[in-house]
């Protein structure tokens, strides 16, 4: 992830509803386990590591996240039970300490997913489960004028993430092959958010992939990025009340052999 802090969990829940489908979605692919230990990967504030953890009956969750602020927000409520902890989820991994590895929503964060994906996978018991969940969206306006303005405001703007890092489903389903899950189910799916407006849209995304150019923006070019990438998406998309947002994400799951 960004390497000052630029997530705002305030601005990040303002579409709470909307970004818990896929990790419900995500969470039901899961099979039941007697007290499992669960592990969230990007758990941000913690909220829905502590709904996962009663979900699941498990016995002990841990919630690692690389952004100081979540973490802060998270640790409110730490229990005898739910932990969490700072930490970069790329280089992530424990040697069979977990029964279930969960990361909704952030492995887009990191390169290298085949990499990343068998140091997490090579954190499970045996038998254990993982699940991950990443958004496939690169392809929408949302996206695609985020990148341009980028490149027109920064000598060398960081990447989208998702369009960066992200595989293609099958390629996912591969390598949970190639690292020893035998059932498996990868899908790619499209949410329909009907959201107020199409300026509900810079809203979603300031909380997520435009964090990317906090940084290396600064104040004052950050809030001239915002207010020219607003301008140019609603004269793209229109202005419309309400506006229906298709987004894809890709969901996978795997149990070990």
């Amino acid at each position: 992830m960004t390497g000052l802090d630029s997530w705002d969990p305030a601005q990040y829940n303002r579409f709470a509803a909307e970004r818990e489908q896929p990790f419900w979605d995500l969470a039901r692919l899961l099979q039941p386990v007697e007290a499992p230990r669960v592990v969230d990967l990007g758990c941000g504030d913690g909220r829905l590591s502590r709904l996962l953890h009663r979900d699941q009956g498990a016995s002990q969750t841990l919630g690692v996240d690389s952004s100081p602020t979540m973490i802060s927000a998270a640790e409110a409520d730490v229990t005898c039970t739910v932990r969490f902890e700072l930490g970069d989820i790329g280089p992530w991994e424990r040697p069979g300490e977990y029964d279930i590895v969960f990361a909704n929503a952030s492995l887009q964060w990191v390169a290298d997913h085949r990499r990343v994906l068998a140091g997490w996978a090579g954190s499970l018991r045996a038998g254990g489960q993982l699940a991950v969940q990443v958004p496939a969206n690169a392809d929408h306006r949302a996206h695609l004028v985020a990148a341009e303005l980028g490149a027109e405001m920064l000598d060398d703007p960081p990447p989208d993430p998702v369009a960066h890092n992200v595989l293609a489903p099958e390629e996912y389903a591969a390598l949970l092959d190639e690292l020893g899950f035998g059932p498996q189910h990868v899908r790619l799916q499209v949410y329909g958010h009907r959201l107020p407006s199409t300026a509900s849209v810079v809203e979603w995304v300031k909380g997520s992939t435009l964090t990317r150019f906090k940084e290396p923006l600064g104040t004052d070019g950050w809030r001239e990025f915002v207010d020219r990438y607003r301008r140019r998406l609603l004269a793209e998309l229109g202005d419309r009340s309400p506006y229906f947002y298709p987004f894809k994400r890709i969901l996978l799951w795997g149990r070990q052999s």
